[in-house]
């Protein structure tokens, strides 16, 4: 049996070259890792009395049985009922997403979009629409509304618990 041939030692060529070839991955992995987070969308922190968080709306007597307002900041309306109850609705429509508008005159939420309409509190009054305007939480607290636009309460229908009573 002859000797195995002793293993050859690598050449300075070869050295270099793996030590570029490691280092090339290195950097690649680097640039994609930076590129990742740079894309990567971040969540903003909700601004104070803005969409996201919580909106002071103001003193309960502030708002008049049967009256709709419109808080820009917050993204919804303000709709206290004939009775005095309160209710937060989204200013999206539920067909696709429109931004609907109070017609004070209607009595009545019309999205341009599509020609769906809502009531005050915010039932579907003709389609495309599948469901109501989406809520949001309101609370009545030492005579302040106050409402939580971080989570909307998606429904299919009107139920007297829904209103907030001060």
């Amino acid at each position: 049996m002859s000797p195995a041939p002793a293993a050859q030692q690598p050449t300075r060529r070869e050295v270099l070259g793996r030590a570029r070839r490691v280092l090339a991955w290195i950097v690649g992995a680097e640039c994609l890792g930076t590129a990742a987070i740079f894309l990567w969308p971040r969540k903003a922190p909700p601004a104070e009395g803005g969409y996201g968080g919580v909106v002071t709306a103001g003193p309960v007597d502030n708002f008049t049985p049967g009256q709709v307002t419109a808080f820009a900041k917050g993204q919804f309306y303000l709709s206290r009922l004939a009775d005095g109850g309160f209710l937060a609705l989204s200013r999206k429509c539920s067909h696709l997403g429109c931004t609907v508008p109070w017609d004070d005159k209607a009595r009545r939420f019309l999205c341009p979009c599509h020609a769906s309409a809502f009531d005050e509190r915010g039932l579907v009054l003709s389609p495309p629409a599948p469901r109501p305007l989406d809520l949001y939480a309101v609370t009545v607290q030492n005579g302040i509304v106050r409402v939580d636009t971080s989570t909307p309460l998606v429904r299919d229908g009107f139920d007297a618990s829904q209103v907030v009573r001060p």
